[in-house]
C-alpha cells in the first residue's frame, strides 16, 4: 500500500500526542486503558534478537499482531516464522506472500499496511533501514547498535530529526533503561548518594560468541553476511555490538558522552592460528579492548570488553565517588561511612519490558523517542573502537565527523556484490593495526 493509505491505520498511534524528549515508561500495564485497534507489525531481521522482540511484542496485554516479516534469507523468515506462531498462532498473520527476502526485502515490508516496525538485522543495515521506515512514517523499535561508523551515526541522526517532526515513537534496544532497579540507582547517584563521581568502570568480558564455518557454495558476501559478527561493516566489532550496553549505562549516569578516548586492543587469540584453529572464521575484529574514556568535567571511564575463553569473566558497570561506591549492575551502593543500599523493588528483565512499555505507549498516544542517545551511546562504542585500532587518542569530533564508511554503496548492495573487503590467499582477512591504520 501507498504511504497516503497507511496514515489513516496509524491515526489512532500519536497523531494527536505530544511529542517530547523527555522519556518515560510506565511499568505496569493498564488494560482497561488498552484500545480497541491493533497494532500492526513487520519484522526485518529474522535472527534471535528479532524472533525475541517480536514474542515480547506479541506478549503485550494490548492488540497486537505480527503481519509481515523480511531478512536477507528466506530460510531465516521460515524459521522465525514458525517460532513466534509456535506461542502466539492467534497474533500471526504472515502468508506467503507477506514474506520477503534479499537487500530489497525491508523496502518491501514497509510498503505494507503497519504501524510499527522491528529493526534487527546486523547493525551495518540500520541507519538505511531506519531511514526508510521514517520516510514512510512507521514508528520503529530498533536493535542496538544502530550503525557501525561516524557516516552512518550522522544518517541515523539525520533521520530521527525527522522522525521528531512526524512525531514518530522510536525505540532502540537499550533495555537497561527500562530496567527499575537501573533507573532507581542511577537516579540516586545522579543525586549525590556516593558524592561527586570521580572515576567509573564498565565491562563485557566473556569466552565469545558463535562462529558460523564457509559453506563449499557460498560467495564471499554470502560468508560474511552469515557470518556477520566478525566484520565491521556489519557489526562493528564486539565493543560495538556488546559493549555498548556497558559504555551507554555510563553515558546514562554521567547525563552525557565523552570528549575523547584512548586506548589499547588486538587479536592475542583470533590472529594468531597457532591458539586458534578457527582462526580464518573470526575476520578482522579484535579479541580485546582496553579504553580510557574522558568526558566533560575530567571524569574517566575505564572501559574492558574481551573475548577470550579462560580469563576473567565480567558484564557490568561501576561508579567511584568522593562518598562511596556503586556496583551499577548489582544495584547496590556501599558509602564510606558504613551505609549501603540495596535495590528492593521487583526487578523486570529489560528485553520484554521495553517492549511492553514500547507498546503501552503506542496505545496511549504517549509518543518517547530514543533515537538521539541509541545513536550517541554507539558512537561512544565506535569512538572506543578507532581509539584501540588506531592506538591514538580520537575526538568525539573526530568520530562524529569521521568520513571513512566501512560500507560505502550499501543502499545499492546486491547478492552479485563484491563484498567490501576480501580475504588474502591463505584465507585471512587484513586487522587494524595501531600506530598504523587510519580509522579517523
Amino acid at each position: 500500500m501507498k504511504e497516503t493509505e497507511n496514515v489513516s491505520r496509524r491515526k489512532f498511534l500519536g497523531a494527536t500526542a505530544t511529542a517530547s524528549a523527555a522519556i518515560t515508561f510506565p511499568h505496569v500495564l493498564n488494560a482497561q486503558k488498552a484500545r480497541s485497534e491493533t497494532v500492526r507489525f513487520g519484522l526485518v531481521g529474522c535472527g534471535g534478537r528479532g524472533t525475541g522482540a517480536a514474542t515480547q511484542i506479541l506478549n503485550s496485554q494490548h492488540n497486537t499482531k505480527l503481519v509481515a516479516m523480511a531478512d536477507a534469507y528466506i530460510d531465516k523468515v521460515d524459521g522465525a516464522h514458525k517460532r513466534v506462531a509456535r506461542t502466539h498462532e492467534k497474533k500471526v498473520d504472515v502468508p506467503q506472500d507477506m514474506k520477503f527476502a534479499g537487500f530489497d526485502a525491508y523496502k518491501k515490508l514497509m510498503e505494507q499496511d503497519l504501524d510499527l516496525v522491528v529493526l534487527a538485522t546486523s547493525p551495518g543495515f540500520r541507519p538505511l533501514h531506519f531511514e526508510n521506515a521514517v520516510n514512510k512514517g512507521l514508528h520503529v523499535f530498533m536493535e542496538k547498535p544502530v550503525g557501525v561508523d561516524g557516516p552512518g551515526i550522522r544518517r541515523v541522526l539525520a533521520a530521527n530529526e525527522i522522525a521528531k517532526k512526524k512525531n514518530l515513537l522510536v525505540a532502540v534496544g537499550l533495555q537497561r533503561h527500562h530496567e527499575p532497579q537501573y533507573q532507581e540507582t542511577i537516579k540516586r547517584l545522579q543525586d549525590g548518594a556516593i558524592g561527586d563521581i570521580n572515576y567509573m568502570r564498565a565491562f563485557w568480558n566473556g569466552g565469545g560468541v558463535w562462529t558460523r564455518g564457509r559453506q563449499a557454495d557460498q560467495t564471499e558476501l554470502q560468508y560474511q553476511m552469515r557470518n556477520w559478527y566478525y566484520f565491521n561493516w556489519l557489526c562493528g566489532d564486539h565493543i560495538t555490538e556488546q559493549h555498548i550496553h556497558n559504555l551507554d549505562v555510563i553515558n546514562w549516569l554521567k547525563d552525557g558522552f565523552p570528549v575523547e578516548a584512548n586506548g589499547q586492543g588486538g587479536r592475542e587469540v583470533r590472529g594468531n592460528s597457532a591458539n586458534d584453529g578457527d582462526a580464518k572464521n573470526h575476520g578482522e575484529i579484535f579479541d580485546h579492548h582496553f579504553v580510557e574514556y574522558k568526558y566533560a568535567d575530567g571524569s574517566r571511564l575505564y572501559s574492558q570488553c574481551r573475548h577470550i575463553k579462560g580469563c576473567f569473566n565480567s558484564v557490568s558497570e561501576h561508579a567511584y565517588g568522593s562518598k562511596g561506591e556503586s556496583d551499577i549492575g548489582r544495584s547496590t551502593i556501599f558509602g564510606k561511612d558504613d551505609s549501603a543500599w540495596r535495590f528492593s523493588g521487583k526487578r523486570l528483565g529489560g528485553h520484554q519490558q521495553e517492549q511492553l512499555d514500547l507498546i503501552d505507549a503506542l496505545a496511549k498516544g504517549e509518543i518517547y523517542n530514543e533515537g538521539d542517545y541509541g545513536a550517541k551511546s554507539t558512537l561512544t562504542s565506535i569512538l572506543g573502537r578507532y581509539a584501540t585500532y588506531s592506538g591514538k587518542t580520537v575526538t568525539w569530533d573526530q568520530a562524529m565527523n569521521n568520513k571513512i564508511q566501512l560500507c560505502p554503496d550499501l543502499d545499492n548492495l546486491t547478492w552479485d556484490s563484491d563484498a567490501p573487503i576480501q580475504p588474502n590467499q591463505d584465507g585471512h582477512y587484513s586487522a587494524a593495526v595501531p600506530g598504523k591504520s587510519r580509522v579517523v
